[in-house]
């Protein structure tokens, strides 16, 4: 079975230190890991808990924050900006600049699948472990809780005020408002030289399409079937 890596680091990482350890190691262990323990006659709590209470303390931390430093942005201007930062993306991103993953205890499949870099494992993982700082800090007395979520979301909030949401960003959340959707982008055709190539790339929602680009990039590419997408959704004109 895998182990991660030593959680003093994390702890140095996010700028917090936990009174009671154990919280913080069922935030790092993944249910793959408590199955392989339960096979040989073993316990040990996963972070399934933890990330649904995590959830939670996101979604309260975020919104109460947006609504005390925005007050000039409206009701549906500020449930555009908590989507874009509570979404499996963005938490993914910032478990990934806190390599989160490496820490994480995994289970031999798991492991042999390289789901450390999985985006719903990381986001996953990122929300059990804002739940276990948020049960050692309020066990305190404290709510140090909250400026670490803040702390892991400065850039994002920043970039959510500004309105900086690229049209993938946008297109992935509106994907995520249903549940069973699934997004993914497929390189259809490729031309030109190989120091000049162009793609083509179309974008697909339960395996239907709904955008295509084409440019000198894959990336580009799919930035434009994302906005052509958009505009059949009626989101962009």
């Amino acid at each position: 079975m895998a182990l991660g890596k030593d959680a003093i680091e994390l702890q140095e990482r996010i700028s917090y230190s936990f009174s009671d350890l154990s919280y913080l190691d069922a935030a790092l262990t993944h249910s793959s890991y408590t199955n392989e323990l339960r096979s040989r006659g073993m316990r040990a709590e996963s972070n399934e808990r933890l990330e649904f209470l995590g959830d939670a303390v996101l979604q309260i931390v975020i919104s109460e924050h947006l609504y005390a430093s925005y007050s000039k942005h409206r009701e549906g201007s500020l449930t555009k900006m908590r989507q874009q930062l509570v979404c499996e993306k963005t938490l993914a991103n910032i478990a990934r600049r806190i390599d989160l993953g490496s820490y994480l205890n995994l289970g031999n499949g798991e492991e042999i699948g390289d789901c450390r870099h999985r985006p719903k494992l990381l986001a996953d993982a990122l929300e059990a472990l804002i739940a276990a700082v948020y049960l050692d800090s309020t066990a305190k007395g404290e709510d140090g809780y909250r400026a670490v979520v803040l702390d892991l979301f400065a850039e994002e909030i920043k970039n959510a005020s500004n309105g900086r949401t690229d049209y993938k960003t946008r297109l992935q959340q509106l994907a995520e408002q249903d549940g069973s959707a699934v997004l993914e982008y497929r390189v259809i055709y490729e031309d030109g030289p190989e120091h000049d190539k162009r793609f083509t790339v179309a974008a697909y929602v339960n395996n239907n399409e709904v955008g295509r680009g084409y440019a000198k990039t894959k990336k580009l590419a799919e930035m434009q079937a994302a906005k052509m997408a958009l505009k059949l959704f009626g989101v962009l004109s």
